[in-house]
């Protein structure tokens, strides 16, 4: 009986769960069991994920200025409300300023925007394609409580993995075709005899 392992060597992550589109110019960064929370820095990545690289760092940074806010969507129990959450267009008011996960995914970013350059790739016409954030393993501390009780003191790590793509040049339209209209015999007799219907 062979015994199969059900998770990778410590030290090593999953691979990437998407791989680049084919034929398009991508570049991808990633890093492994970072000491900053997951649901924070879940929420960060999904406000930057779509977002074009310098939009995505110039909001990061505004985040970390307090001038924006970063909207939490699904772990948002207990989160407090706040306008610059309703002008990022959150519908429950709830935002926070993650500051460490934004400094650790502005690092990313310039990792990957490292990368580009190394490829040779345009780093103006680069965005968020893919951003991926995955719980780690907990790390496990414990704190002492009254009456001789321990209770544990985990912290929550995670891995991050991000596609940043190049975007599709614009392509001029060809012009098209007049489509060809069908009639019936009873509209093309009224065509031919001169009364056409309004």
């Amino acid at each position: 009986t062979a015994r199969v392992a059900c998770c990778p060597p410590l030290g090593k992550m999953v691979k990437y769960s998407v791989a680049p589109e084919a034929g398009v110019k991508s570049c991808k960064a990633k890093a492994s069991d970072i000491r900053v929370h997951f649901k924070n820095t879940r929420e960060t990545a999904m406000a930057i994920r779509g977002k074009s690289l310098n939009d995505a760092k110039s909001y990061l940074n505004a985040v970390i200025e307090r001038k924006r806010c970063i909207v939490f969507r699904r772990f948002c129990g207990g989160v407090g409300r706040t306008a610059q959450a309703k002008a990022e267009g959150s519908t429950n008011g709830q935002g926070r300023w993650p500051v460490k996960s934004c400094k650790f995914l502005l690092d990313m970013l310039k990792n990957a925007e490292s990368n580009a350059e190394t490829k040779g790739l345009d780093t103006d016409m680069l965005y968020v394609a893919h951003i991926q954030v995955q719980q780690a393993m907990h790390q496990r501390r414990r704190t002492y409580r009254a009456h001789g009780r321990i209770n544990p003191y985990q912290s929550s790590p995670c891995h991050v993995n991000m596609i940043l793509q190049s975007k599709a040049e614009p392509v001029a339209k060809a012009a098209e075709e007049k489509a060809v209209v069908k009639l019936t015999r009873k509209q093309k007799a009224k065509l031919a005899s001169g009364t056409s219907s309004a």
